[in-house]
């Protein structure tokens, strides 16, 4: 029975999940801004079982010539689809399968979240708030940007494991904060640069409260080993960036001067399926939610009060009173950093341009406004002392809150495709490059046309003949004949990873022109390249393995120590 009662809220936030899902459920897909998440489920799965651990390099994808997407986009939603592809589902239903994991959990770790301040009842609130947030439907049904709502997932773990440290001091929370914020880095990196101020600020408010060595260990060696755990992916992607044209990425229509939120947006904005423009006229919508403004601000105002006549309301805790305001100042720093008002701050601080777009602090935003709501819950309930008439309206409220927002929580139209449509070699190669195509080198040249993409059996000449070949997305082997001596480009976009053996005898690797280039002597030849770890990949590879000894390791020690 007490098993029952502790799950029934749970099973209350799944069932009220469903809606924000129901689209996913029906047959063929729709149209997202970032169309490509099919194709790379499919490449990450395809790394997977060609045994391609790190996955780093997209074999299709680039035009057929290949990129290390993996090396640089947020790979942890792609891992999740991959694998549930590679255990025998098609592309398409593991795509929806992982969009779909990523939206639910959402609302399940800010019910854990909210559950801890303000009670069962509050963490329900706080959930719903948090995955019917308008800009929550963007995400997911407009932009489709996959790595950014997987981010929703991260956030309440990271504050819920470091309240727990400074609570209790045990080092299954410095765990919990450790591998929520690795996976948050690994999730949506961008995010993780958004939120990470917010942690240090609020670790360095529980240090301060907390004067114990313990808890101050902990709360430092959980951001300490997150970074460890995720460094096999930030530090090639950082250190890396300069083989491919990521930096792309903050010029033209990305570039972050021309996509500031006018003030009015953030109260009401038309829905729509089309980009983000300069000005206050957008093709889709900036709203924070009217229900999130009003309740976050009127949860301030009682906060503020509360505590500036806390004789007059000690049944209030001051510590949850105080965490109502800081999460209210948040919540406005976030939405400042939307305002073209902060432009002076993103100019000085220079990262901040790979944000691209400002009205990303939404994001944080609706975070912080969607765990105060959850304080409604629990005010009324200190006021009331009612149970069941605490339910009562909880479930009413629930209920007409879902009814006004599940209308954002659809996509502009469906199609009726399966896999083969996103995941066919011309689909691969031509459609879906051409939608991202910045990882690939700086001075490659993208084809014109379908014409234009790899081929290997363009490499038959009046002097070579290719024989046969073979391709895993980390190796490739081909038989080679040449008549002379000469230099043979192959179609295969140059990276350093990328290592030639030239009949078993490893050969130089160069650059021309974005592919890569070896030279090969008269006669026939068997041609190898491998996909090898660069000196950088492989440092932050062992920094995730020391990542993984010291959560096992270190931080049991530690928690023996001072036990």
């Amino acid at each position: 029975m007490k098993i029952l009662k502790n799950l029934a809220p749970i099973i209350f936030v799944l069932i009220f999940s469903i809606f924000t899902i129901l689209p996913f459920l029906r047959s063929g897909f729709f149209p997202i801004h970032d169309d490509t998440q099919v194709a790379r489920i499919y490449e990450m799965a395809k790394g997977l079982t060609d045994g391609m651990l790190p996955v780093r390099w997209s074999a299709d994808l680039g035009y057929g010539f290949g990129y290390p997407i993996f090396n640089y986009y947020d790979p942890l939603p792609y891992y999740i689809g991959g694998v549930i592809e590679a255990v025998g589902t098609n592309t398409l239903l593991a795509t929806k399968a992982m969009m779909a994991i990523g939206v639910m959990l959402a609302g399940l770790s800010m019910y854990l979240l909210g559950k801890e301040f303000w009670g069962k009842s509050g963490g329900i609130l706080s959930a719903l708030f948090y995955m019917y947030a308008p800009y929550h439907a963007v995400d997911i049904y407009v932009r489709g940007d996959v790595a950014e709502y997987w981010a929703y997932v991260f956030i309440p773990l990271v504050f819920l494991g470091l309240w727990k440290i400074y609570k209790e001091g045990k080092w299954r929370y410095a765990v919990l904060t450790a591998v929520s914020f690795a996976l948050l880095v690994i999730s949506h990196n961008l995010t993780a640069m958004m939120a990470s101020p917010f942690f240090i600020l609020f670790a360095l408010y529980l240090i301060f409260k907390a004067k114990k060595r313990k808890a101050t260990l902990y709360l430092l060696g959980a951001f300490i080993i997150g970074i460890l755990l995720s460094a096999f992916y930030w530090l090639p992607a950082i250190l890396e960036m300069q083989y491919t044209n990521v930096s792309s990425l903050i010029q033209g229509g990305s570039n972050f001067r021309d996509h500031f939120v006018c003030l009015s947006q953030l109260w009401t904005s038309p829905w729509g399926y089309g980009g983000s423009t300069k000005g206050c006229v957008d093709g889709l919508s900036f709203m924070v939610g009217k229900y999130h403004l009003v309740l976050a601000s009127l949860l301030f105002i009682f906060a503020l009060t509360a505590l500036i006549f806390w004789k007059y309301f000690k049944r209030f805790p001051k510590e949850k009173l105080i965490i109502l305001v800081f999460a209210f100042l948040g919540f406005l720093v976030s939405l400042f950093f939307t305002l073209q008002i902060s432009q002076p701050i993103w100019e000085l601080i220079r990262p901040m341009a790979f944000l691209q777009y400002p009205w990303r602090f939404l994001l944080t935003g609706v975070f912080f406004a969607s765990f105060m709501v959850g304080a409604l819950s629990w005010a009324v309930e200190e006021l009331v002392k009612k149970r069941i008439i605490v339910i009562s309206l909880l479930v009413l409220f629930s209920c007409l809150f879902v009814l006004v927002s599940v209308k954002f929580f659809v996509p502009e139209k469906y199609l009726q495709v399966n896999s083969d449509y996103y995941v066919s070699a011309s689909a691969l190669k031509w459609r879906t490059s051409k939608i991202s195509d910045e990882y690939l080198p700086k001075n490659f040249q993208p084809p014109e046309n379908q014409s234009g993409i790899a081929n290997f059996s363009k490499l038959n000449s009046n002097n070579l003949t290719l024989q046969n070949f073979a391709a895993k997305t980390q190796t490739v082997t081909l038989n080679l004949s040449v008549s002379k001596a000469m230099s043979v480009v192959i179609p295969l976009a140059y990276f350093p990873s990328w290592q030639g053996y030239v009949d078993n005898q490893k050969v130089s690797v160069k650059d021309n022109r974005g592919k890569i280039e070896i030279m090969l002597p008269q006669g026939a030849h068997q041609v190898k390249l491998n996909f090898e770890q660069t000196p950088v990949e492989l440092i932050g590879d062992l920094l995730s393995l020391a990542g993984v000894l010291a959560l096992f390791a270190g931080i049991i020690q530690l928690n023996k120590k001072y036990a």
